[in-house]
């Protein structure tokens, strides 16, 4: 297999004031094509607003820094207002609008993994705005938008022409916007540093998995996850995927060396990795990692929700 494996950072697609919005490229990471995966960032400044969307893949969320409030509407269902914060992984289906946003001083940042089988482009998410200067209603005419949502011409104007921002934008410090609820957590979120540990060795490391058991909504989703942290100097072992998935793996913090050994015993990858980096693992090829001084951990998603 003469596929470029080594680790890859996200580049920019777009973004102002409010935030940014980040992705991996299937050209330069050629394996997110092949595995019908996609991965991107949401950076999030103080009161920056990621505009309501939903995405043509199934994804898992998850926060890598700071805290905010996301809304979700799952189809047929009522939004669901949550508090997010740093180790929070959420389960996206299918159909499901989100709305993220940062009223706090710290950058808030969120990475997205999944399945892009059945969306426009392999290895890519395609978005889809309710409002915004590239919004859905934008390419209807005023005629269409006012029949409707059975308003006046003044309102239907409004309601396709005042948001001038795309995808992100910065609120006003005094704009109100939903507060979360507490009952709406359950099972729609579930913080990976503070659950229970499905792994724990004694000064080498632990092992947290997202699963159908811990946070059901990712059964609709069609993957897990898994947070794994090693100590410093630790190594997680050589191992493989035995039910032929992918695994798709994002450094969060500190830096080690990784090697991936593939067919005839050949090592196809031997690098370092460090915070940042996203890279993507073949099926049955094997992986093993070993952290630096300071230690290292990453989140992955693996292409069963098993």
């Amino acid at each position: 297999m003469d596929l470029d494996l080594s680790p890859k950072l996200a580049k920019k697609v777009y973004g102002d004031d409010g935030g940014s919005y980040y992705a991996w490229c299937p050209d330069e990471l050629p394996m997110l094509r092949q595995g019908n995966i996609g991965a991107a960032k949401l950076a999030l400044e103080k009161n920056g607003f990621a505009l309501p969307r939903y995405s043509d893949s199934s994804k898992v969320a998850y926060v890598l820094q700071g805290a905010g409030v996301a809304g979700i509407i799952l189809p047929e269902s009522e939004e669901k207002v949550i508090a997010i914060k740093k180790g929070d992984a959420i389960a996206l289906p299918f159909g499901v609008i989100t709305w993220w946003y940062n009223k706090e001083d710290t950058e808030l940042v969120v990475l997205f993994m999944g399945d892009t089988s059945k969306g426009h482009k392999p290895g890519q998410f395609t978005d889809f705005f309710l409002t915004g200067a590239n919004g859905i209603f934008t390419g209807f005419t005023t005629d269409f938008v006012k029949r409707a949502w059975d308003v006046d011409d003044d309102t239907a104007t409004a309601l396709i022409g005042n948001q001038k921002g795309k995808g992100i934008v910065k609120l006003d410090a005094n704009f109100k916007m939903p507060e979360p609820k507490p009952d709406h957590r359950k099972g729609m979120a579930m913080n990976c540093e503070e659950a229970p540990l499905d792994t724990d060795i004694k000064n080498a490391g632990n092992v947290v998995l997202l699963n159908t058991k811990n946070l059901p909504l990712v059964g609709q989703v069609g993957m897990g996850a898994d947070l794994v942290r090693l100590e410093g100097n630790a190594m997680c072992s050589p191992g493989f995927s035995c039910d032929s998935a992918l695994q798709v793996t994002y450094i969060v913090n500190g830096s080690g060396r990784l090697q991936v050994v593939g067919v005839d015993g050949k090592r196809v990858l031997e690098t370092i990795v460090k915070a940042g980096n996203l890279l993507i693992v073949p099926r049955f090829f094997v992986v093993s990692k070993i952290a630096d001084p300071d230690g290292l951990s990453w989140f992955s998603i693996i292409t069963t929700p098993k």
